[in-house]
């Protein structure tokens, strides 16, 4: 491969993956075509993406990126699995999406400059989403005066509801009718 041919893939590997915080890397070696085609349809659905690396230029282009601890996993055929909402969701999607194809081999994954290696993928896939993880810690946050606006209201319900059977039960036992008016 001549030296401009390997600037522009270097080039295009900088531009994709130049802005990336989090990708997980797997091997595709004895990956057949279809099962190929059938990992890469499911993850597009999730707009996830499967990019096949060239090592050496991988290395070399990811070297001034978040994903630089990642070049020390490249070994072999290697492809670079990103995008989805967060790295978690694709590590989730991938491992569902790679049920089944023994071929394929994940060999790690990196989460805001924090490294997995591949037998803590399944431990990755657990974590809770940034959508996720806020969303836990509004619940925290709001869950105390949840709770407060409970206790205060619930003394007062329990009055409205003694005050309103009582109101029922004089309405039972006052007469329906009115005494007649003498003139």
């Amino acid at each position: 491969m001549s030296k401009p041919v390997k600037n522009l893939i270097s080039a295009s590997y900088k531009k994709r993956f130049g802005e990336l915080e989090g990708a997980v890397l797997i091997n595709i070696r004895g990956l057949s075509s279809n099962d190929n085609n059938k990992l890469r349809q499911n993850l597009a659905g999730k707009k996830v993406k499967v990019t096949v690396v060239k090592n050496t230029l991988a290395r070399k282009a990811l070297g001034d990126t978040k994903l630089k601890a990642l070049t020390d996993l490249i070994e072999g055929p290697t492809a670079l699995v990103y995008g989805g909402e967060s790295v978690v969701n694709v590590a989730r999607d991938l491992l569902a999406a790679i049920k089944g194809m023994e071929s394929v081999k994940v060999t790690g994954a990196i989460l805001d400059g924090l490294v997995f290696p591949a037998n803590q993928i399944e431990v990755l896939s657990k974590y809770p989403t940034r959508r996720e993880a806020q969303a836990q810690a509004i619940t925290l946050v709001v869950s105390p005066g949840r709770k407060l606006a409970g206790q205060i209201l619930g003394p007062g319900r329990k009055l409205a509801a003694i005050v309103k059977a009582i109101e029922v039960k004089k309405e039972k036992e006052a007469p329906t009718e009115a005494p007649a008016a003498s003139a």
